[in-house]
Parts: C-alpha cells; structure tokens; sequence
C-alpha cells in the first residue's frame, strides 16, 4: 500500500466514524506511530482534521464535512474483491486502486 493509499483509507476510516485513535490507526494499517502522525498532519492540510491530546485523544474529522465521490455499492465492492483474487501485474493495482478510492472502508 503506498502512502496515498494509506492516507485515502484513513480518510475513509474518519469520515464513516468521525474519530480514531493513532493506535487503532497503527493496528489496521501496520506502520509506525510516526508514519500515521505524518499522514494525519498531511491530510490535516486538505481537509478539515484535527488531533485531540490527552487520555481520550485522537483524530478528529469536523461533522460538518461530508466527501463529495460517490463510494461503491456492497455488491460492486464485493465483486472487486471477489475479482481481485484472480488478477496480477497492472490488473491487480488497478482493481486495489478502484478499491481504495471508492469502496467503504473495509479490510482490504
């Protein structure tokens, strides 16, 4: 997964939950702590993402903004996946493009 595939996963993650916290955040995507804080000061640039400190802190996306793309339906994005399964080489990082760029977050 490249960084701006991380960084539009996490995007997805704060705009279906509105909150997260880093660990949480480490966990799913297997980076270190310093490689989530930098794609959260990054994505901080372009969209309204704010870092929360203390015991019950996090990362914050403001309720007011809601992403304009359209996303996937489920039986589109489970057929991707399904798909997915049998391709290589190019084929294969475009459907996992597709997939990051349009489907809900899920495990992918």
């Amino acid at each position: 997964m490249t960084a701006q595939e991380r960084r539009n996963a996490i995007l997805n993650i704060l705009c279906q939950k509105r909150f997260e916290t880093i660990p949480n955040l480490v966990s799913t995507f297997h980076v270190s702590e310093r490689t989530i804080q930098r794609d959260v000061l990054t994505l901080s640039c372009s969209y309204p993402i704010h870092t929360i400190r203390g015991r019950y802190g996090g990362v914050k996306l403001d309720d007011w903004y809601h992403p304009t793309w359209s996303s996937l339906s489920f039986e589109q994005e489970t057929f991707l996946l399904k798909l997915r399964d049998t391709l290589a080489g190019d084929d294969l990082r475009i459907v996992n493009s597709i997939l990051f760029q349009f489907a809900l977050y899920r495990e992918l």
